[in-house]
């Protein structure tokens, strides 16, 4: 694409950055990490970077697996969020009231990585339209990924509910990609450039619940 095609294109359909955005990775993403991904922004400024969520991998390894000493625990599926810190656990979940040792997202969804919240969660056996966990998370440093979008390697689209809780996050990419193609009408990013990651540690608290050694994700 070229840089008047690309500028054409950013002023048509504003990207901005912030929590409760989504980035859609586009067909010509270049990183595997990432390819095909679905990412929940949780955290964002300009001089921190960004943090987010992959939502739409999810595993076949259960809940009641990886926490097989919280009575309670179910069969649900743990997603993996993300390259980063692959040995800590956080989750997504639904509240009327910000609990603590949690970070506002958008709506009613929070993020946390408090081991007992977490595990609170787990063991009311909260529903997975209302509470997921994932493994690991992606990192930005700041302007990192703002370069990427340049790159063509994003979309953005406002978050919902549904689409962070979706009943079948293996087609959610399929699902987006199909609308921010029609929504750029036709102006295809072309770059394949592979995106880099930050390795920084997340201040919500990602990188403090370590799960169990026992989790091996496919």
């Amino acid at each position: 694409m070229g840089a008047t095609t690309l500028l054409a294109l950013v002023a048509a359909f504003p990207q901005e950055l912030s929590p409760g955005k989504l980035l859609v990775a586009t067909k010509d993403l270049g990183d595997p990490n990432f390819a095909e991904s679905v990412i929940l922004i949780v955290k964002h400024d300009s001089e921190d970077g960004t943090l987010g969520l992959i939502i739409n991998r999810r595993t076949t390894v259960p809940l009641a697996r990886v926490f097989e000493e919280i009575k309670g625990a179910k069969s649900d599926p743990i997603y993996v969020g993300g390259p980063v810190e692959t040995t800590g656990a956080q989750a997504l979940l639904r509240s009327a009231r910000k609990p603590e040792k949690a970070e506002h997202v958008f709506g009613d969804i929070y993020a946390t990585g408090d081991k007992d919240l977490i595990e609170k969660c787990i063991g009311d056996g909260t529903e997975p339209t209302r509470f997921r966990v994932y493994i690991g998370y992606g990192g930005w440093a700041s302007g990192q990924l703002e370069h990427e979008m340049e790159l063509g390697s994003w979309s953005v689209i406002r978050a919902t509910v549904d689409f962070v809780f979706d009943a079948d996050p293996d087609s959610l990419w399929t699902r987006l990609r199909q609308k921010a193609d029609m929504r750029v009408a036709g102006l295809k990013p072309t770059s394949s450039f592979p995106a880099r990651r930050s390795s920084r540690e997340s201040d919500w608290g990602a990188a403090r619940f370590l799960v169990s050694p026992r989790l091996a994700l496919p």
